[in-house]
Order: structure tokens, then sequence, then C-alpha cells
């Protein structure tokens, strides 16, 4: 015997869903309608991979194209079997693409097109075999060809079975991604499709275009601004072949460069020597020594609004630097450097526009060691964290303390996340400065 539902239960039923739909449109649209949305005249690429989730796809670009965006559909071969690409150009009055190999016109080339107009890229249902995909970066599909195009920002929006997204496989890759600056939603915990209940439910559209309004909201507040940012550690020759140095990633440094060009900002990356990748579209500086980085901040921060120094300068470099590499006696116990002190960058940019921020690694006494280090330098921002557990880790434990007096613990989180709260910290600041008589 089927289950029978009251006329009052549909009821009941149909004000819970007018209730969360009005609510869902004064987060995503303003209360003054589609003119006050984030998301209006802007260009959405949104692609489609082959989950049984892909169905709700049509629901988020449903929602996109109510808050005024134009949304280009790029749907996987597997995405087509599970819905049909006449169900997206019926909802966003647009061609939808589904094949890389599509001929080019005057007008539209290709994925090259795609990219370059897109201004964020959102893969929802993000299986994963994409996952995979985006974050070894293969290109043999027209979305692969697309994100590694695009200087837009991504969302992914993770959906599949239970124990495939806790596989540690699918987790390294999207950490991959996240510590490219690659915005993750969700999945949610619910019942799957397979009936099991359990991690890797695809996020409700309305939470994936809500993260969407998010990041274009963010992407918007450093519009204009100039933004220096330091990474790495430096390396303090004692000979050819060998130096004094540190044992910093550079993770950080990058972090921050990808959220700052987020928000909007024209970065400048000044680095010191790491295996990463410069995010795409900064300006890139690379140096090797204390003294390199000190003239390239002073010549990048002529006419910058942030400087952010999270680069692990060496305090001291040998006093001489021998040209041939340095041999050891039959019966030498000691070797004698004798070393001098690197000038502080940090402490030495005074410019009364420039808002900087700095980074304390301490050992001990961090937050004392913190405080005495943002008023010596006369920074608007220090982000102060064990140097042990932080230096070389892919994530962070810190707390943000600025000159105004505000001091913020944050929780374990990753580089990603903290440099884009230390962006959001930055922004405030300088937005409140701006408004000051």
């Amino acid at each position: 015997m089927g289950s029978r539902i009251s006329r009052r239960g549909c009821r009941v039923a149909v004000r819970r869903l007018r209730y969360a739909e009005s609510y869902v449109r004064a987060r995503l649209f303003g209360t003054d309608g589609i003119t006050m949305s984030p998301l209006n005249h802007t260009a959405i690429v949104l692609g489609v991979t082959g989950g049984i989730a892909a169905f709700k796809s049509a629901s988020v670009a449903s929602l996109l194209v109510q808050a005024g965006s134009r949304v280009d559909v790029v749907m996987t071969e597997s995405a087509q079997r599970f819905i049909q690409p006449l169900t997206f150009s019926a909802i966003t009055h647009t061609p939808v693409h589904t094949n890389a190999f599509a001929p080019w016109t005057d007008e539209h080339s290709g994925h090259v097109s795609l990219a370059r107009n897109a201004d964020l890229l959102i893969v929802a249902p993000a299986t994963a075999a994409a996952i995979a995909r985006l974050a070894l970066g293969l290109a043999d599909d027209l979305l692969g060809l697309i994100a590694l195009s695009t200087e837009a920002p991504i969302i992914v929006a993770p959906a599949m079975e239970d124990r495939m997204f806790n596989h540690p496989s699918v987790r390294d890759h999207l950490v991959t991604l996240a510590e490219r600056g690659v915005i993750v939603v969700g999945p949610d915990h619910g019942r799957l499709a397979s009936g099991a209940i359990g991690d890797g439910r695809m996020a409700s559209p309305e939470a994936i275009v809500e993260a969407a309004a998010t990041q274009l909201r963010r992407s918007s507040q450093l519009h204009g601004r100039k933004v220096v940012v330091t990474a790495g550690g430096t390396q303090e020759p004692l000979d050819p072949v060998r130096y004094i140095g540190n044992r910093s990633s550079g993770m950080m440094g990058y972090a921050l460069a990808a959220a700052a060009m987020s928000a909007g900002a024209t970065v400048t990356l000044i680095s010191g020597p790491t295996t990463l990748r410069p995010p795409c579209g900064a300006e890139f500086v690379e140096v090797t020594t204390a003294v390199e980085m000190h003239r390239e901040v002073e010549r990048a921060t002529f006419g910058a609004d942030i400087l952010i120094m999270a680069a692990a300068v060496a305090d001291f470099r040998p006093e001489t630097r021998s040209e041939r590499k340095l041999k050891k006696q039959v019966d030498q116990e000691f070797m004698d450097v004798r070393l001098v002190r690197n000038p502080d960058i940090l402490a030495s940019i005074d410019r009364p526009d420039l808002l900087k921020i700095g980074f304390a690694a301490e050992t001990e006494d961090l937050l004392a060691n913190a405080k005495r280090k943002l008023e010596a330098k006369h920074l608007a921002i220090i982000v102060a964290n064990d140097a042990e557990l932080t230096i070389g880790a892919s994530s962070s434990t810190a707390t943000i303390l600025t000159s105004e007096g505000d001091v913020t613990a944050l929780p374990p989180m990753t580089k990603s996340s903290l440099a884009a709260k230390v962006i959001d910290v930055a922004t405030t600041m300088l937005n409140r400065a701006d408004r000051r008589p």
C-alpha cells in the first residue's frame, strides 16, 4: 500500500518551500532585486560531469540565470548519460558546449574564449574522476582545457559515494586543488544514490550559487589595488655550493598572492627559491638573498597599497663569500664563520599610505613577541604562529593581531584558508582608512 500525504501536509510543504526560496533569493539577489546581486552581468562557466547529481546542476544553472549571470554550460561525455544538453540550453538560452573539437568562428574560439571571458568556473557535480583530472591538470576534454586556460576563480562541488569521497587519493586531490586557491563547496552528509547515509552528497544548488556570489563579491574587494607579497626563504651563500637558509616552503606567501588576486588585486610576488608554481597572472620576481629581496621590495612597493611580508628572511649572512668551495682540513675540528646583519626589510619600508602585514613565527612567547614586532615595525597586521608546527607544513594554526587592538585566534586550517582570512582583514582595514577624513 502506497503512502498517503494529507492536504494539510502538502500546504505545509509548499509554505516551507516558498519560505526557503524567498530566503535564498534575498541572500543571492539582494532585497532590491537582481541588480543588487554580485552575480548580475557576470559570465559563468558551469562544468557538469558524469554523476547522478548532474540533475541538480539544472537548478544551479537556473539560479545563476535568475541572478543575472550569463551561463555557458560545458558537459563531459559521461554527464550527457545522466542529463540531456537540451535541458541546459532551455534554461540558459545559450548553446551547450560538449566538444573540444567544435569548429572555431570569428566570434568564438572554443575553450580559449570560454576561459578568457569567464568571471567564474563552477564544476558541479565534481566526480572523483573530474577532481583527479583537475588536480593533475589533464586537458584532453573541453572542461580540462578551460580549467587550465582560465584565470577566473574555480569552485568545485564534490559528489560521490562516501567511501569514494574518503579515499586518500580523492582527499589528496582536493587538498591540491585547495592549495591552488580552488574553492571546495560541500559535500553534505546525507542519503546517497546507493541508499547509504554518509558524506558525498552534492551541496545544495542554493549553497553552490551562494558560494559563487560570495567569491565574486570578494573578487571586487581589492579591484584597482596593488599588493606586494614576499614568499619563501632566502639563501645566504657561504661558497658556490653552500648557504645559510631555513625550511620555509613558500606555501603561505604563494597562497596569499593567490588570495589577493582572487580579491581583484594586481599582485607582485617576490620569492626566494621554492618548488612552487607562481599564481597565473601575478608579476613574479625571483630572488635568492635578503639583500636582493630588499632591493626588489623597495622597487615594487612604489604605488602599492599593501605589502605582505611572508618570506622567511635570514637575519644574518656570511660577511664574506668564498669564490671556491671551502675545503675541510684533515685535522680541522671547527670552522669559524663571521655573520653580519641583513637589512630588516619590513621595518625599512616606510611609506605613509602602505598597509604593512608581517608574520611572527616563534618558538616561545608567541603573542608577546608578535605584539612587540607589530609595534616596532609599525605594522597594520601581524600573523602569529608556531614556527616548528608551521614552517614547511601545509596547514597553520594562527592568531591575527591588528594595530587597532583586535586579536583573532583561528582554528587549524589550510594555508589557503588562512590567506583568505588575512586578505579579508587587510581589505577591511584598507577600506576603513579610506573613509577617514
